[in-house]
């Protein structure tokens, strides 16, 4: 069983190699962002709740989250493991994470500032098969088409700059500091995010399979 977190600030790029990294390893990616936002198109009372957290780039309540993640990674599907993407973003919500399960890695993922707001601004989203593209680092085929199904690309509500901005001032006020929770706990592996999408999922890849080699050598 392999239970890894994607960390680092909003436009890291933890959504990108957390796909790739489920279809590599065979595990789920769970990403908060992407449960939240299909809570609110469905306008549960838990999307209408959450809305407005996520239009001004504010973190959800941590009892709301933490239960949205409990309930996600009880699922069938994460027997076998599963990749946490955006969760956990306060102390609050690692806490309760560490009474739910041990995780294996937190691969985190470090950027400039600057740099996270011009990859922001610049991602479109399939709204079909939610394939992801930036207009600038991973641009379409097709300028505003999504190269698998063709269905004009959008930008999220929450990629605006002023909101960019405000979700990354969130996250170096909230979420910062678990980068030192994480590396106190000996399991956290800083990765380079200016490598390129290829260049950080090799990282990544080194590093879960290092895991998987260290495992094995304790056990001998």
């Amino acid at each position: 069983m392999l239970k890894l977190i994607i960390f680092g600030p909003p436009s890291a790029g933890k959504g990108t190699q957390a796909q790739r990294l489920s279809k590599k390893y065979g595990i789920p990616q769970i990403a908060t962002g992407d449960l939240l936002r299909e809570a609110v198109v469905r306008q549960t009372p838990l999307g209408m709740k959450i809305k407005s957290y996520l239009d001004t780039g504010r973190l959800g309540p941590d009892d709301l989250i933490v239960q949205l993640i409990s309930e996600r990674v009880a699922e069938p599907d994460c027997s076998e493991g599963y990749i946490l993407d955006g969760f956990p973003r306060t102390m609050g919500q690692a806490r309760e994470l560490e009474r739910m399960t041990e995780v294996d890695l937190v691969l985190n993922i470090v950027v400039e500032f600057e740099e996270l707001v011009g990859r922001a601004v610049g991602r479109r989203i399939c709204p079909q098969c939610a394939a992801v593209f930036n207009v600038k680092s991973n641009p379409p085929r097709v300028d505003g088409r999504c190269d698998r199904c063709e269905s004009p690309l959008t930008q999220r509500d929450d990629d605006r700059e002023d909101t960019v901005r405000n979700r990354l001032k969130v996250y170096m006020d909230q979420t910062a500091p678990l980068i030192e929770h994480f590396r106190t706990k000996g399991n956290l592996v800083d990765i380079d995010g200016s490598a390129g999408i290829d260049g950080v999922f090799d990282q990544m890849v080194r590093a879960i399979d290092g895991l998987s080699g260290q495992t094995q050598a304790e056990t001998h």
